[in-house]
């Protein structure tokens, strides 16, 4: 049995709520469980100068962990000067899952800053916040759409992700902390509404997993993600 109760192929209790900050383009809390996270969209009227005179925006992305995120204070990695490798690997994880859908011509030279800030740390914070960041970045664009910035919304299908997991040699969806922290196999996937996968992370704790694990930790995963998917459109009103 799972720490949780949960049936293998069941999600935590999951909530997108959208339009949490007044003052961004877009925004969504998303909570996997006990897993929280604030995602807002900016817009920036200037794209990065590498895109000048190229007729394409940019969606980028920015993640932090608050101090008491988890169960004992951690720094604040402003203070350290850089931020680590952990965080720069996400980042730029929830910029590429989101491009992915992006029709980047239809944004024009701009760029939309999306920022992840984990509020509650119960594993899984990557994949909350990926699922959750769409909903900020629908957001931002049917802002932009309803003042003429565009004239449609760029982009051209959801995202989610998921994490998967291989937990006392039973492959279950969604991984909490207790799970992930004791997990023969460990595994996120981000898929797009159409099925395409964007990225697979898969990491063996202990010893290799088969082919046949890993095809039945994506089976779990295709099935979590269009849960989710469904839960954005809902959020979104598609």
């Amino acid at each position: 049995m799972r720490p949780s109760q949960r049936a293998p192929d069941e999600l935590r209790p999951v909530t997108l709520e959208r339009g949490v900050a007044r003052y961004a383009e877009g925004s969504c809390l998303v909570s996997f469980g006990n897993t929280r996270v604030l995602c807002t969209a900016s817009l920036e009227e200037k794209g990065p100068p590498w895109l000048r005179g190229s007729g394409k925006g940019w969606v980028t992305a920015e993640y932090a962990m608050l101090p008491r995120a988890t169960h004992e204070r951690t720094r604040r990695e402003v203070n350290s000067g850089k931020p680590s490798g952990r965080t720069q690997e996400i980042q730029r994880l929830i910029g590429r899952s989101l491009r992915a859908v992006v029709n980047l011509p239809a944004i024009g030279e701009r760029q939309i800053v999306i920022d992840c800030d984990v509020i509650q740390a119960d594993g899984g914070t990557r994949t909350a916040s990926i699922t959750g960041a769409w909903v900020a970045l629908h957001e931002c664009f049917a802002w932009m759409q309803g003042r003429s910035i565009i004239s449609i919304n760029p982009l051209r299908e959801p995202v989610a992700a998921i994490s998967c997991g291989i937990y006392q040699g039973t492959p279950v969806l969604d991984l909490d902390y207790a799970e992930d922290s004791a997990a023969e196999t460990d595994a996120n996937f981000v898929i797009t509404g159409s099925g395409g996968l964007v990225e697979v992370q898969g990491t063996a704790e202990g010893k290799p997993f088969s082919e046949d694990e890993f095809l039945s930790l994506l089976r779990l995963a295709k099935s979590g993600v269009a849960q989710l998917i469904e839960l954005q459109k809902k959020a979104v009103g598609l």
